[in-house]
């Protein structure tokens, strides 16, 4: 298959047999083997050892079927949770043949290897080593290369280990059976009724009358495999803008060899950045393993990183805070260092002025703090247009909200008057009782927290409506007191809803309206 502008895709599909093979080993009269999921409101076989499918037996069979061929057929369930996490790690280490790789649900994967095959020796030996070292796993996997990814996958499914060239995809394809397309079940069956058994045979008629019977969905889907259109694969991940990387021929484990290697990664990957101006916001590690598991590191700047020092400094501070610590197995065969995220660098003329130095020196002590605990641990606080006390302040991850900090308006306070709001409000009111002198009044007494406190002063009420179009459920509007008692302590209180209109009153007697306490003055 040719390089260039030609797209080249590869499909795997990987069978987890390792439930079905220890069956197998336990089992001392090797009576054949499979898992059985519920498809359809039936079960039917999701996988199968070699001894079943050597009886006839084949995926998509009803169990009951499959009973009447076998009777001493063992069945195991499907665990689809799990082999939908199998399937994701094999993804992840298919990411060191090329960053573009989709899932094909329940156990298959796309990779579009354009451009990558010639760092494996070829497609042949790229595809090759791929199942090797899967089948090493205990899986059962099959593979093809080809143009486009319909086309690929029809392969896969009757032949392993096939390369199509480019323009004989449809050669290829015509002679395998309709039920390879990997079409509806109905739109399978309803083609065999036709007499068209093989997709070369549903090749051969018009297109508007393959539409008109079987949808628009189908033909798209047959032009596919025919190599005559293509869309392209959905990749479980965005492809990185800057992507550096280390193969080894004899597997590293030491620390010494990872941090040097991740420091001439970070300097690869500041030139290639500094070409076009580029500084980066988020990098990403990535660790492989010869045994095929997979270890990403991420971090984060609130400015743009132009310095491998920067870069260096922040893994190494995100590495020695890990609560798993990186664990390199038999040793890592490949190491990525990639950024994920980037912004265009503008250089700005700097003064003398002491505020911009701070700033920077501040930002990278963000950084550096963000790295070891975790970037949604160290906030800033930015005021909010509300009068709602509890959403006045927002708390926003610092590495991404400094600069509005900096420069961030609050409400000025008036020398010489009290404070209209408490320095310390709790996270969620406490409800408390109260004795008020008339129902709409300030209290006269309350107890909290299992004391009671006689006021002796009180302000208020402030009335604080809530915001309809943001509150969730039924929000009553608050009438907030400001109340000393006779120990001096000063209290920030409300009572929750109007009592004329908002509290409902039952048959023969009042309601008494629910106080909360809402925070402490000093």
């Amino acid at each position: 298959m040719g390089t260039g502008s030609h797209s080249n895709q590869v499909y795997a599909d990987c069978v987890d047999l390792s439930a079905v093979e220890n069956a197998s080993k336990q089992n001392s009269n090797n009576d054949p083997s499979i898992v059985v999921a519920k498809q359809n409101n039936a079960l039917q076989i999701f996988a199968l050892d070699d001894a079943a499918a050597r009886l006839g037996l084949e995926v998509g069979l009803p169990l009951a079927n499959a009973r009447a061929i076998c009777p001493q057929l063992r069945v195991f369930d499907a665990d689809e949770v799990s082999d939908a996490k199998t399937l994701n790690d094999i993804a992840d280490w298919c990411d060191r043949f090329t960053p573009l790789v989709a899932l094909d649900l329940p156990h298959g994967l796309f990779l579009d290897i354009t451009g990558c095959a010639h760092l494996f020796g070829g497609e042949a030996a790229m595809m090759r080593l791929m199942c090797e070292v899967l089948t090493a796993q205990g899986f059962a996997v099959s593979a093809a290369i080809a143009g486009t990814s319909v086309c690929a996958r029809t392969i896969t499914r009757h032949v392993h280990g096939r390369i199509v060239r480019d323009g004989e995809e449809a050669d290829a394809v015509k002679p395998l059976p309709v039920s390879a397309l990997g079409a509806d079940e109905a739109i399978t069956r309803g083609l065999r009724r036709a007499g068209l058994k093989t997709i070369g045979d549903v090749a051969s008629r018009v297109r508007h009358e393959i539409t008109a019977r079987f949808g628009a969905d189908f033909t798209t889907l047959l032009e596919h495999a025919l190599g005559q259109g293509d869309a392209p694969i959905c990749p479980r991940k965005l492809l990185p803008d800057y992507i550096v990387e280390k193969r080894f021929a004899d597997p590293v484990a030491t620390e010494v060899v990872i941090s040097a290697t991740l420091s001439r990664l970070a300097r690869m990957l500041v030139v290639a950045m500094a070409q076009q101006g580029k500084g980066a916001r988020r990098l990403e590690a990535r660790f492989f393993r010869t045994d095929g598991a997979v270890r990403t590191i991420v971090v984060d700047t609130g400015q743009p990183a132009t310095t491998a020092e920067v870069i260096d400094r922040l893994f190494r501070e995100r590495l020695s805070a890990l609560s798993d610590p990186l664990d390199p197995g038999f040793g890592f065969d490949l190491i990525r260092l990639s950024a994920s995220r980037t912004e265009i660098v503008v250089q700005q003329q700097r003064d003398l002025d002491a505020n911009v130095h701070d700033n920077d020196e501040l930002a990278a002590l963000i950084d550096r703090i963000a790295a070891r605990i975790g970037g949604r641990r160290v906030v800033v606080h930015l005021p909010q247009d509300t009068h709602i006390p509890e959403r006045a302040v927002l708390a926003a991850p610092a590495q991404h909200h400094l600069t509005a900090a900096t420069h961030a308006v609050w409400p000025a306070r008036v020398e010489g008057e009290p404070p209209l709001r408490p320095l310390r409000l709790f996270e969620r009111p406490e409800q408390i009782k109260v004795i008020a002198q008339v129902p709409d009044g300030p209290p006269a007494r309350f107890v909290w927290r299992r004391a009671t406190h006689a006021v002796v002063r009180a302000e208020g009420p402030e009335r604080v409506a809530m915001e309809w179009w943001l509150s969730e459920g039924e929000m009553l509007t608050r009438d907030y007191f400001r109340v000393e008692d006779e120990a001096g302590l000063r209290f920030w209180l409300y009572r929750d809803g109007l009592y004329d209109r908002e509290i409902e009153q039952e048959e023969g007697k009042a309601v008494q309206p629910n106080w909360f306490m809402h925070g402490l003055f000093a």
